[in-house]
């Protein structure tokens, strides 16, 4: 496991990744990469059992971005954890190439499901999850999902089958940063109270600070402990990391420019040791 100070550098290179992708791409979602990075760090270099020189192994946990349009954050992620190198970064949804504007599990190693149409992910979730527990597999089963993503009714089928199942493999984390497409979640249509829902509908809940890599390690070890599925609701910032990204839906699916991109880069870098 890495220290804090590790991890946060790695959440800040992270952010320059994503930043340079959607750049070289001219377009990309930079607000929802930027609230998921710290989990995503979390998730890949301290809580799942993975190989990433055998990204095939029956025995690795496994993960689902079912905000898939975040996968800027995931493919940085996934090169800096030894998966592809990084210099693939600037092909990001250039044609033929492996990034992908939502993420392909079929061109991609170490991607677990193919994904981006919101509220299915979890679902995805629960097929894999289920599947382990039939086959006796102690493997566990990861699923990032959006706020406003709960708006989806698919997303609460779900959440009653892994109830159902007593799929206690099965962690949900939500980002909950608030803020969607074209407005806040709560304007759109509001979901809360979403700590109730989630018990209600019978799964143990984490309530987490989605960027504070000691909030979410203690939600983590939590969720491995509940015989419930188990969801941890990480309260994060949208476009956390640039100060003019951030709490807007203006930057969730929108490029910098030129005095953009530097300005932000310059303030991600301020932040390296």
């Amino acid at each position: 496991m890495l220290d804090n100070a590790q991890m946060q550098d790695l959440a800040l290179q992270v952010r320059l990744d994503v930043l340079e992708m959607i750049r070289a791409a001219g377009s990309g979602h930079p607000g929802g990469s930027f609230s998921a990075v710290e989990i995503l760090v979390e998730l890949y270099w301290n809580v799942m059992n993975i190989r990433p020189e055998d990204p095939r192994w029956t025995g690795r946990d496994r993960f689902i971005l079912s905000k898939g349009h975040a996968c800027p954050a995931l493919y940085s992620v996934l090169a800096r954890r030894g998966y592809f190198d990084p210099a693939e970064f600037l092909t990001f949804r250039k044609l033929g190439s492996r990034l992908q504007g939502h993420p392909n599990m079929h061109v991609l190693p170490g991607l677990d499901a193919s994904t981006g149409s919101l509220g299915q992910g979890l679902s995805i979730a629960c097929g894999i999850a289920h599947g382990m527990k039939l086959d006796d597999r102690e493997s566990r089963v990861f699923c990032l999902l959006g706020d406003g993503e709960l708006q989806e009714g698919s997303v609460w089928e779900a959440a009653m089958t892994a109830s159902h199942y007593d799929l206690n493999q099965l962690t949900a984390i939500v980002d909950r940063n608030r803020i969607q497409l074209d407005g806040t979640v709560s304007e759109v249509m509001e979901i809360e109270p979403l700590v109730d829902k989630w018990l209600a509908f019978g799964w143990d809940v984490v309530v987490a600070d989605g960027h504070s890599f000691p909030s979410l390690e203690k939600a983590f070890e939590h969720c491995a402990q509940t015989p419930f599925p188990s969801v941890i609701i990480a309260d994060t910032v949208k476009g956390k990391g640039v100060s003019f990204m951030e709490h807007t839906c203006l930057w969730h699916g929108r490029c910098p420019d030129e005095k953009e991109y530097a300005a932000a880069a310059s303030e991600i870098r301020g932040g390296l040791s």
